[in-house]
């Protein structure tokens, strides 16, 4: 679809491949690299890119493009890019600050967040023939939810697995070397890893993202990424993730406030913030944050050949009184504390899910 159709259906909440419109892209012409970068950003009274390609003190204006808040810019570069640290300075409410990019396919993750750009194509997949039969004897039949059992592994890669001498964090490729044999010995259909979705601190388990399209970089680039999950593949293993579409935390780099006001979690209080984790619950009522997330699940599934997703915290997504004393939480239209939002949500991804996969 063209630049014009992407952003209809990202306001639309039906642009399921936002990623290839938002963030940072590469389209390379006459041998000049053109790197296009956007954010959707309503409330912004300016956004500008600050990066390594000229310089954090050196904003770059991006221009709104949209009545809804997407904003724009265009790099031209006779070299490649790749790896270029970037935020997005926004002014807001006067206001100035720098977020990471919600897009960004690569990030330097922690307390920094800096996005890095990455556009690379040059992995090359090895699994077509656990595709094959992945769709053959796994995925869901009619009258049949699963036509093989699983036998699955879950594992924190981050904290059990560690090097002795240093305790520094296993590679993405090293990951794949130790667990392949362990778990074809064991007997395991499927490894599920705990989320490896860009996340700033440790003790989160990866549960607290910032980075919802960035593999975390404490194990690798997204390309060692790749090569982990071709290599359990290869070896007749499925790889499941652990994705948080629930909630965000307040970390200054990520969604939180990403405008300078509520723009991805929950405008009402009544809503927006659990009380037990201390984050922000993602507003899937919204349009924009539709596509924000189920283009996020697409993405794993179609850029990483992921095998299925086990979706976290669905009860605090579900139910209004979640984390609410009474009083705290207002009924649905109906009088029940179940958010009916956040149930076709789920609906709708599952078709999405279901009919491509």
């Amino acid at each position: 679809m063209n630049d014009n159709q992407a952003a209809y259906y990202f306001h639309q909440g039906t642009n399921f491949n936002a990623y290839e419109y938002l963030g940072c892209n590469l389209e390379v012409r006459d041998g000049i690299y053109h790197y296009s970068f956007r954010t959707w950003a309503p409330h912004a009274e300016k956004v500008e890119l600050v990066s390594d390609v000229y310089g954090w003190s050196s904003p770059y204006p991006l221009e709104r493009v949209t009545d809804m808040g997407v904003w724009e810019c265009i790099i031209k570069s006779r070299e490649p890019l790749e790896k270029c640290a970037y935020k997005f300075r926004i002014t807001a409410n006067g206001r100035i600050f720098d977020k990471g990019d919600p897009y960004a396919r690569f990030s330097r993750g922690l307390a920094d967040g800096a996005s890095l750009i990455f556009t690379s194509r040059e992995f090359v997949w090895d699994d077509e023939a656990w595709l094959k039969a992945r769709k053959k004897s796994i995925a869901a039949k009619k009258g049949n939810y699963l036509s093989v059992p699983l036998n699955i592994d879950e594992v924190p890669p981050g904290s059990c697995m560690r090097h002795e001498d240093d305790n520094s964090y296993y590679t993405y490729r090293e990951i794949a070397d130790v667990l392949v044999p362990y778990l074809k010995f064991m007997g395991y259909t499927h490894v599920e890893f705990l989320p490896l979705a860009e996340f700033p601190y440790d003790g989160s388990w990866g549960y607290q993202v910032c980075g919802f399209y960035a593999p975390t970089s404490r194990y690798g680039t997204p390309d060692d990424f790749r090569y982990m999950i071709n290599e359990f593949h290869k070896n007749g293993i499925g790889v499941i993730m652990d994705w948080v579409p629930a909630h965000f935390p307040k970390d200054a780099w990520g969604l939180y406030e990403f405008d300078g006001a509520p723009l991805y979690e929950y405008q009402g209080k009544d809503r927006q913030e659990s009380r037990s984790w201390g984050t922000r619950f993602f507003d899937l009522g919204r349009e924009e944050v539709q596509s924000f997330l189920i283009s996020n699940a697409m993405y794993f599934f179609r850029e990483f050949h992921i095998d299925g997703l086990r979706v976290d915290a669905v009860a605090s997504m579900l139910y209004l009184d979640y984390d609410r004393d009474p009083g705290e939480w207002v009924p649905n239209a109906y009088g029940t504390n179940l958010n009916l939002e956040a149930e076709a949500f789920l609906r709708k991804l599952n078709l999405t899910v279901f009919s491509e996969i």
